[in-house]
């Protein structure tokens, strides 16, 4: 009676660990973000099971029921495409609802993209404030105006055709000089990791095709000396 929650690789296959494979090998059904793009890895690590599709356009639908399953003596093991599941990808709900049922989570570790990304960055990683995926839409620029003082490095993960934007949305609200760098094919044959100032980055990117998810991480605000009225 346990819901195990198993990293998988973001990029390159090998990132794996032997007690994922292990898990992986002895659950009863395996909850896939898309089975597709899951059975791929499976295939390759020789792993047969039962697939279900758990995903942010099914999952208010079908923790209770998954959850009862679990309850009920069947060993689940939940993954998303690539990363640990419940950083910027379905698994919260689920996990959520087993605690409160009583149920006993096992988060195995793992891969996930942002940490790579920070430690490559160079910029200060003893602090650090992880923010995901900004709003697409509506309330995208209220963020990261809230965000113009925040002393710690950021973290964000963008799409590529909305990576220029976002560097000219950052430089808005935080000026050209910032800190950052741009990380992308993370764990990839043609992984890069791009250093600079914000508009360093915006005027590299704009002459190019990017391809690949990407992690933009950002200097904090080091002027110590905020008048109360900027706050």
């Amino acid at each position: 009676m346990k819901l195990y929650i198993v990293p998988t690789p973001i990029g390159n296959l090998e990132d794996i660990t032997l007690r994922a494979i292990r898990i992986l090998k002895e659950v009863d059904i395996i909850l896939a973000e898309d089975t597709r793009k899951s059975g791929i890895l499976l295939k390759h690590l020789d792993i047969n099971k039962k697939m279900f599709a758990h995903h942010m356009h099914n999952e208010h639908k079908t923790v209770e029921l998954i959850s009862e399953r679990i309850a009920n003596g069947e060993k689940i093991a939940l993954i998303t495409d690539a990363g640990t599941p419940g950083i910027s990808d379905p698994g919260f709900l689920l996990i959520r609802e087993c605690i409160a049922k009583g149920i006993e989570v096992e988060c195995l570790p793992g891969a996930t993209a942002f940490v790579p990304a920070l430690v490559n960055s160079g910029l200060p990683s003893d602090t650090f404030c992880f923010e995901g995926f900004l709003p697409q839409k509506k309330g995208r620029q209220t963020k990261i105006k809230s965000l113009i003082y925040e002393p710690r490095t950021m973290i964000f993960y963008e799409s590529p055709h909305r990576l220029v934007k976002a560097l000219e949305q950052f430089i808005e609200f935080f000026g050209t000089d910032r800190k950052a760098c741009v990380s992308r094919e993370l764990t990839k044959m043609f992984e890069e990791n791009k250093r600079g100032t914000l508009q360093e980055l915006a005027d590299y990117f704009k002459s190019k095709t990017v391809k690949g998810e990407i992690v933009i991480v950002i200097e904090g605000n080091k002027n110590k000396h905020i008048s109360e009225e900027d706050e």
